[in-house]
């Protein structure tokens, strides 16, 4: 009788069954993860390989968190202020009796404006995003470079 066949995905998702059972009294230690790769063959170059993508990966999703924390303080603040700048609209023109004509041209299209804002801000997919995310990554490394640099310039 022939063993049967996994596909690539159930081969991964079998092994990392087996890995977590193994292992289910805590944390696995960097030795105990290369037993486990020796074990199933695994040459060490492709492991420490692994490793790199995986704290690559980690890295990303760490920062899309906190791009993701930014964007939407951001647009708190913006529906904040659109807000408090409506609410005084609207009682200043409860109180000088006007029509609400001249009111609506300024806070329909304004209010259209935070609602795209606010939509474009929870879309957390597609070109848009990525493109944001990028200069965000990059602005935020730069500003890194710049604050380190001048750390070293202040205290030499």
């Amino acid at each position: 009788m022939s063993s049967p066949l996994y596909s690539p995905e159930d081969a991964q998702q079998i092994l990392h069954l087996a890995i977590v059972r193994q292992v289910e009294a805590g944390d696995v230690t960097r030795d105990q993860l290369l037993e486990i790769a020796a074990e199933l063959n695994i040459a060490p170059g492709e492991l420490a390989a692994a490793e790199r993508e995986w704290m690559t990966q980690r890295g990303e999703a760490i920062d899309r968190v906190a791009f993701d924390r930014h964007r939407q303080q951001q647009f708190r603040h913006r529906l904040g202020r659109f807000l408090i700048v409506s609410s005084f609209l609207v009682a200043l023109n409860a109180l000088t009796g006007g029509a609400a004509g001249w009111l609506l041209y300024i806070l329909f299209p304004w209010g259209l404006v935070v609602t795209l804002d606010g939509w474009k801000t929870f879309q957390l997919q597609g070109e848009s995003y990525e493109g944001a995310f990028k200069r965000w990554q990059q602005k935020r490394r730069l500003k890194t470079s710049v604050t380190r640099l001048l750390d070293r310039w202040l205290s030499a």
